[in-house]
């Protein structure tokens, strides 16, 4: 296994953009968004991880060379790529200081070796409450420097026969919407949960891209993911890139998979339903544009 240092600090954070909402009215041209950008290749990466912080880092880092080796240019890990522990407590004796930690360097490093932008799915950061973690999303830029950071905002609770899951009894819930600019189009962040609340995607404005790393448990995910996915796709009219969990894991939890890359007309261009590995796909503003062109939906809100 290759070794990495984990005591590196990975380059100081940009600012990232945090969102206020666009009201329907100061909405731009159908067009705007996509002017000056450039198609790219975008993949997800699947995975299904353990409660070993340096395996799962090996995992991901073989699978992020993969994806790249691929032309990718920008990729998504999933929700918990760094820890599935074997009960929810375990987030909180990995958790890292914003800016500062093994699992953060590991993701600059990654994005500089290959020169991509790199979001990793989601990791457990220090927040204000003690007993608790920030469950976010950080996403770096070619060169290594962090470019935004997105606390999960919606936190998951279900219940079914032995089936029960309370994330706010150990994650501390985040409060705003963020996005980030690239030279192929505006990316915004959202993990699993806050896929079924679509008032977070309209509160991000007009974006290309979404980025959702989840975790989807195999119960909800028959019912609801793809579903889900493509609904967020065609309502934005953009891409949308999902990168899930996906098998049996160490602790005996089940999650769904079937990474999927959708495109803004709720197209699936690929798919992994099961296991580890990557989905690759095309992402291009002249599709976008041109959908947005005949179906002005975005431009027709009126609330």
């Amino acid at each position: 296994m290759r070794q990495r240092c984990a005591c590196r600090i990975p380059p100081p954070p940009r600012q990232e953009t945090l969102v206020t909402p666009a009201k329907p009215q100061s909405l731009p041209p159908a067009d705007a968004p996509v002017r000056g950008h450039r198609a790219a290749l975008v993949a997800a990466v699947q995975m299904i991880s353990a409660p070993r912080v340096a395996d799962n880092l090996a995992t991901a880092g073989r699978l992020v060379a993969d994806a790249a080796a691929q032309g990718a240019e920008l990729v998504v890990l999933p929700e918990y790529f760094a820890i599935m522990g074997m009960n929810e407590g375990d987030k909180l004796r990995v958790r890292e200081a914003d800016g500062n930690g093994p699992i953060q360097s590991f993701l600059a490093e990654e994005a500089a070796r290959h020169g991509i932008w790199l979001i990793g799915g989601s990791i457990p950061l220090a927040g204000n409450d003690p007993a608790k973690v920030l469950n976010s999303s950080v996403a770096y830029a070619p060169d290594g420097a962090r470019v935004a950071r997105y606390d999960k905002v919606h936190l998951f609770g279900f219940e079914k026969g032995t089936e029960r899951y309370n994330e706010s009894a150990t994650i501390e819930a985040g409060t705003r919407p963020v996005a980030f600019d690239t030279p192929f189009g505006r990316v915004g962040l959202s993990i699993c949960y806050d896929l079924r609340f679509p008032e977070l995607y309209r509160a991000l404005g007009v974006v290309d891209l979404l980025a959702l790393p989840a975790a989807f448990t195999e119960t909800t995910g028959q019912a609801h993911w793809e579903i889900l996915l493509r609904a967020r796709a065609i309502e934005n009219q953009c891409y949308l890139v999902a990168s899930a969990q996906g098998g049996r894991h160490e602790n005996g939890r089940e999650t769904h998979g079937d990474s999927m890359l959708i495109d803004p007309w709720g197209i699936v261009l690929d798919r992994k339903l099961k296991g580890a590995g990557v989905v690759l796909g095309r992402f291009d503003p002249a599709r976008i544009a041109e959908i947005r062109a005949s179906l002005p939906a975005l431009a027709h809100r009126v609330m």
